[in-house]
C-alpha cells in the first residue's frame, strides 16, 4: 500500500535529531542567559562578535514577538548533521532564576535593561520624571527601571522602544 503524497519509489531520508529546549523569562535581562544557551547549541560552528550582537538583537525581538500571558518563553534547538534551528515560543512554565549581567564597555550595548534605559534618556536629554510621564507610569516605577531592581513588562517595553528605540543588549 502506498502512502497518500508519496510518489511510488520515493524515499524517504531518516537523519538523527538532537533537541534541547530551556524556559526562559519574557525580560530584558534573559537575551544574555537566551544568547549563552544559543551558542552552546552552536558550539561546533561559533558566532563572530558581530554575529552574536545580532543573534542578541534577534532573540529581543523574539521575547517582544512571542512572550505570552504567562510572561515565560521556551527556546528550542534542534541540532541536525548539516545545520541548528531555533524556536522561540511562548511558555507556561514556571520563571528561572535571572541570568547575571555583565558591565558594559565603552561602544558596546549595555549589558542590562536599567543601562540601556539610562544611556537613552541621557543620550535624549531626558529627565526620569519627564519619561514616566512620556510612557504612562509612575516615577517611582521608571525609578525601579533605573535601578535595575524590576524590568518592565513587554506592553511597557514596547512603548519604551516605541519611544526610545531598540533595546540593545549584550
Amino acid at each position: 500500500m502506498e502512502s497518500a503524497g508519496r510518489a511510488h519509489g520515493d524515499s524517504i531520508e531518516v537523519v538523527p535529531v538532537e533537541i534541547v529546549k530551556k524556559i526562559f523569562p519574557a525580560r530584558p535581562s534573559a537575551v544574555a542567559g537566551i544568547r549563552e544557551f544559543v551558542q552552546l547549541c552552536l558550539t561546533d560552528a561559533p558566532l563572530a562578535e558581530a554575529e552574536e550582537r545580532e543573534v542578541g538583537n534577534t532573540i529581543l525581538r523574539a521575547l517582544l514577538a512571542a512572550a505570552g500571558p504567562s510572561g515565560m518563553l521556551e527556546v528550542s534547538c534542534r541540532k541536525y548533521p548539516q545545520r541548528v534551528e531555533f524556536d522561540v515560543l511562548p511558555s507556561r512554565a514556571e520563571e528561572p532564576p535571572p541570568a547575571p549581567s555583565r558591565p558594559a564597555g565603552p561602544d558596546t550595548p549595555a549589558a542590562s535593561f536599567a543601562e540601556w534605559l539610562a544611556e537613552a534618556l541621557r543620550g535624549r536629554g531626558i529627565t526620569k520624571e519627564a519619561a514616566a510621564a512620556e510612557l504612562g507610569v509612575s516615577a517611582k516605577t521608571m525609578s525601579r527601571w533605573l535601578g535595575g531592581q524590576t524590568e518592565p513588562r513587554l506592553r511597557d517595553l514596547r512603548r519604551i522602544e516605541d519611544r526610545f528605540g531598540d533595546v540593545r543588549l549584550r
